[in-house]
C-alpha cells in the first residue's frame, strides 16, 4: 500500500456478500384446517458490500489494517408467507474520487465521484422462493421451496484520483511545493531535492470575493514516467482529474522549451485526453532573473500556452498566475 505519513491512495480488500435466505417449504397447519395449503414465504436477500462516497474522508488510510469485509446471509423464510428479513448490507465509506476495480480481470466496477453516491461491489445472493409459489392445480401441497443463491466474493482494488481543479506538473524540484505553499495554507514538506513530494498535497488557494479553487501538488514527473518509471503512473494518475494544468519550470532551467517538450510528451504517453486540458506556464524562481534576461527568456518560450514569471520568495507575479488559473477554470469551452 502506498503511503507517506497517513496518506493512502491505493488498498487491496477481500469483499464477500451474504447468502439468500432458503425460501420455506411449511404447509398451514390449522385446527379447523387439516389440510392447510402451502404458505411458506420467500427467504431473505443476502447483504450486499457497498462502497459509499463520503466527503470528509481524504485518504484511504483506514482501509490499511481492515481489509476483509463480510455481509450476513439472509433470513429464511417464514410461514404465513412471510419473507425472511434481508442481510444487513455492510458499508465501507471512502473519500471522493475512488475508482474501484475487480482484482483479478483489472475491469473497472465504478467510480465514487459524489457524496452518498453508492457503488455495490458484492452482491447478495437473492433469497429462494417459498413453496407457495409453486402450488399448481395439479400440485396442491408442494413440499418443497428454493434455497437461496450464494453471495458473490473476491478481491477489489481500490485507487484514490485527487479531485483538484489545478495540478502542477513538473520534474522534480521545480518549486512546486513551495508554489503551493504560498498560493494555499497548504504545508507540504519542502527540501531542496528532488522527489521531496511523495504524495500529493491539496491546498484550497483563495480568491476575490471570497472564491476559491483546490490545487494538487503532485510527485514529480521525470522522462520515462509513462513506462512507470520511478513513480511515475502514481503520479499521472492523480492529474486525469484537473482540469487546468498549471506547468512549473524554474527560470535557471537549460532550455524551458524542451522541458515543456519532455513533460507534454509524457503526459501524451500515459493519455493522450490530457492534452485537451487547458494549460498555463508558470516560470519559477524568476526572482534570480532582471527584464533583461526575463525578454529573453520570452523569447524562447513555447508558443499558445499562457505564461507568468513567479516567484515564491519575494511573491512575484502570484496574483497575476491566481487571476490567469480563474480564467481557465471558468471560461466556457469554445
Amino acid at each position: 500500500m502506498a503511503t507517506e505519513g497517513n496518506f493512502t491512495d491505493y488498498a487491496k480488500i477481500y469483499v464477500k456478500s451474504g447468502k439468500g435466505g432458503a425460501g420455506s417449504a411449511h404447509l398451514r397447519r390449522e385446527k379447523y384446517v387439516p389440510k392447510g395449503g402451502p404458505d411458506g414465504g420467500d427467504g431473505g436477500r443476502g447483504g450486499h458490500v457497498i462502497v459509499r462516497g463520503n466527503k470528509n474522508y481524504w485518504t484511504l488510510f483506514h482501509l490499511k489494517f481492515q481489509k476483509h469485509f463480510k455481509a450476513p446471509a439472509g433470513e429464511p423464510g417464514k410461514s404465513n408467507r412471510r419473507s425472511g428479513k434481508a442481510g444487513k448490507d455492510i458499508i465501507i465509506e471512502v473519500p471522493l474520487g475512488t475508482v474501484i476495480k475487480d482484482a483479478e480481470t483489472g475491469e473497472i466496477i465504478g467510480e465514487v465521484t459524489e457524496h452518498g453516491q453508492e457503488v455495490i461491489v458484492a452482491r447478495g445472493g437473492k433469497g429462494g422462493l417459498g413453496n407457495w409459489h409453486f402450488k399448481s392445480a395439479t400440485r396442491q401441497t408442494p413440499r418443497y421451496a428454493q434455497p437461496g443463491l450464494p453471495g458473490e466474493e473476491g478481491w477489489k482494488i481500490l485507487e484514490l484520483k485527487v479531485l483538484a481543479d489545478v495540478g502542477l506538473v513538473g520534474f522534480p524540484n521545480a518549486g512546486k511545493s513551495t508554489l503551493l505553499s504560498k498560493l494555499t495554507a497548504a504545508k507540504p514538506k519542502i527540501a531542496d531535492y528532488p522527489f521531496t513530494t511523495l504524495k500529493p498535497n491539496l491546498g484550497i488557494v483563495p480568491y476575490r470575493e471570497f472564491k476559491s479553487f483546490v490545487m494538487a501538488d503532485i510527485p514529480g514527473i521525470i522522462e520515462g514516467a509513462a513506462e512507470g518509471k520511478g513513480i511515475g503512473h502514481r503520479f499521472l494518475r492523480h492529474i486525469e482529474r484537473n482540469a487546468v494544468l498549471l506547468f512549473t519550470i524554474p527560470a535557471d532551467s537549460n532550455d524551458i522549451k524542451k522541458e515543456y517538450g519532455i513533460l507534454l510528451k509524457e503526459l501524451e504517453k500515459y493519455n493522450p485526453e490530457l492534452l485537451h486540458k487547458k494549460r498555463i506556464l508558470a516560470v519559477t524562481k524568476s526572482d534570480l532573473l532582471d527584464e533583461e534576461l526575463k525578454e529573453e527568456i520570452t523569447q524562447e518560450l513555447p508558443e499558445n500556452i499562457p505564461f507568468v514569471f513567479v516567484s515564491s520568495f519575494t511573491g512575484e507575479g502570484l496574483e497575476n498566475l491566481k487571476d490567469k488559473l480563474w480564467k481557465a477554470l471558468n471560461e466556457k469551452e469554445v
